[in-house]
């Protein structure tokens, strides 16, 4: 063979070695890239899929999504009032357990709304959160289950103060609060 086919026959091997090699690492890259974005929703998400290809699939349609959003910061008057209203929904637990829970469920959506989140559906919500908002999301997930049973009258006033506890720090995290002390409240985490 001659010198040119031998080069020929050297390149593309090694084209095709470099294929081989992306094909290989690059779902790997992918994976890991979602699994740092998205933090224990990516666990949740390939646990609740088909397979691994579908839940990539889905939370990088999640992104996608999200980065068709138009969100926005609130302006520090609205952090403000944000969190005085926050404040009173912690004092309103002292007297009405219940009532502080649906307005702290109340709170947050409205906080997602004004800060440009759609407000379609509770599913469409996390998925919408889960891109910016992972770390907190199953503390969310589990502030609405609870608001959802103290809505039936079946969560004890204990259950509501973790939610209150849950919804806080999302809250804090969509409003750009720091509640300072409040974070170190003893309660399960997620």
């Amino acid at each position: 063979m001659s010198s040119g086919v031998w080069i020929a026959v050297i390149v593309a091997a090694a084209v095709i070695v470099v294929l081989v090699i992306a094909a290989v690492l690059g779902p790997r890259r992918r994976s890991r890239r979602l699994r740092r974005r998205f933090g224990p929703e990516y666990d949740r998400t390939v646990e609740a899929a088909p397979n691994r290809k579908d839940a990539e699939q889905e939370l990088t349609d999640r992104e996608k999504r999200h980065e068709e959003l138009d969100l926005r910061d609130l302006s520090p008057e609205e952090k403000q009032r944000y969190d005085a209203a926050w404040t009173h929904i912690q004092e309103q637990f002292i007297d009405d357990p219940g009532g502080a829970l649906d307005a702290a469920d109340r709170l947050v959506t409205k906080a997602m709304t004004d800060r440009g989140y759609p407000n379609e559906n509770y599913d469409q919500q996390v998925a919408d959160l889960s891109v910016e908002h992972s770390r907190p999301l199953g503390r969310f997930r589990a502030a609405h289950e609870i608001a959802a049973r103290a809505g039936h009258g079946e969560a004890s006033t204990e259950d509501m103060r973790v939610a209150i506890v849950d919804y806080r720090e999302v809250f804090a995290e969509l409003v750009g609060v720091d509640h300072g002390d409040h974070h170190s409240t003893s309660h399960h985490q997620q």
